[in-house]
């Protein structure tokens, strides 16, 4: 039984009220809001349990050791990893794109290429551009069309044997379009030997992961985003490759032995997990798998497929108003401009003196804008918790905007 009003219980802070009107929101795509469950765990280690991880002998550390390492097995069920030391545990998306962009450094040198898309969010740009600055690699980017969707004739074009890494992300989250990773997988199987990585930072929270299927060498998302606090995150990597590469932060807890002759490094996960972890977070981050484990991806899916379903179409009564990648397979974002209304930011504030939080801007995906020439887009997004009448409440308040701003 799908009960949104029992799950929405769940969420203190949607009891609040902003600006005098009930809260209505919709940026699900920066970040989740959290349930009761995950915050009384998170609370429960510092009350509880707070003591550093995996060094002491003492009950405390123990204690929170077992936790965590509990967590790290759930996460690795959670994307169906082989191993549960194939499960890195880090800040989020943003650092684990760097990490393995950092790590990959010694595998590539001038004229090889990097391949990602036009849809990728800033995080999954970025550390690539860097790791062409250090090496001499080319970067290539596959194409969108006028829906936003990708242009994978030009990934055959691009693959060959100089390509060293193809990363993606599963889900755009300006657009909400989901890319096919199964057959960019496929085709760069087919055609090079390049390190896969993908981003699930706007899938992990809305649909069920299978690493293994996949067939990818490296998965990261963020917990942030799917119920857990700020500041955690997965990387996932095939055990050989993560054997294979050298550390990303140096000192305590990642090394077998120290000394100033030299250092041999822990074997996995713990060679990637430099300094004292995030124990309360990373603990907390489990407890928001077993609040989605106990919706139930499917069930979690086919409402906010639904929700998605029915904002466009209330949308797209408003007359002058355009849904970027309209007809795009998408999930969880509706990406939109009012004609006539040059700064998306005013349509958010107008928004948001009606209680509803939207985002609005280039949501850190300028060359996506650029392509559709404008400055930056409202994107509302969704979560198990939000409701149809949510959405009709952010039509009203756009049919607001529009007659104040046009």
């Amino acid at each position: 039984m799908f009960d949104i009003q029992e799950i929405r219980s769940q969420f203190s802070i949607l009891n609040r009220e902003v600006n005098g009107k009930p809260l209505v929101y919709l940026d699900n795509a920066a970040t989740s809001q959290k349930p009761n469950s995950v915050l009384e765990v998170w609370n429960e280690y510092y009350t509880e349990l707070n003591a550093n991880v995996h060094r002491g002998i003492h009950t405390l550390s123990q204690l929170a050791t077992e936790e965590m390492e509990l967590s790290r097995r759930k996460i690795q069920k959670f994307i169906n990893a082989k191993n549960d030391f194939e499960v890195i545990f880090t800040k989020g998306t943003t650092e684990g794109l760097n990490l393995i962009s950092y790590i990959l450094t010694s595998k590539l040198k001038q004229g090889d290429e990097i391949i990602i898309s036009y849809l990728e969010h800033h995080s999954n740009i970025v550390p690539w551009q860097l790791l062409c600055d250090r090496t001499g690699a080319k970067l290539r980017v596959i194409p969108i069309d006028e829906n936003g969707i990708l242009q994978l004739d030009y990934l055959d074009q691009f693959l060959s044997e100089k390509t060293k890494v193809v990363s993606v992300n599963q889900v755009s989250n300006a657009l909400g379009i989901v890319n096919p990773i199964e057959e960019i997988i496929a085709k760069t199987r087919a055609n090079s030997n390049a390190y896969i990585v993908i981003d699930g930072a706007q899938s992990a929270p809305h649909f069920s992961i299978d690493v293994q299927a996949l067939d990818c060498d490296f998965f990261v998302f963020s917990g942030h985003k799917m119920y857990a606090p700020m500041g955690t995150g997965i990387l996932y990597g095939k055990q050989e490759i993560l054997e294979d590469l050298p550390p990303f932060h140096g000192g305590g807890e990642m090394i077998a032995v120290c000394s100033f002759d030299g250092t041999t490094y822990a074997g996995l996960p713990f060679k990637y997990e430099a300094g004292t972890p995030n124990v309360g977070g990373n603990i907390a981050l489990g407890a928001a798998v077993d609040f989605m484990n106990k919706i139930g991806h499917q069930n979690i899916q086919n409402h906010e497929n639904a929700l998605l379903d029915y904002a466009q179409k209330q949308l797209l009564k408003i007359d002058g108003l355009k849904v970027y990648g309209e007809n795009a397979n998408r999930t969880g974002v509706v990406s939109f401009n009012l004609e006539g209304v040059g700064i998306s930011s005013d349509v958010g504030m107008i928004l948001d003196k009606m209680g509803v939080a939207v985002r609005t801007g280039h949501h850190c995906t300028q060359p996506i804008m650029d392509f559709f020439n404008i400055a930056g887009t409202v994107r509302a997004s969704f979560a198990v918790y939000n409701t149809f009448e949510e959405i009709d409440l952010l039509a009203e308040g756009v049919k607001k905007a529009q007659r104040m701003l046009s």
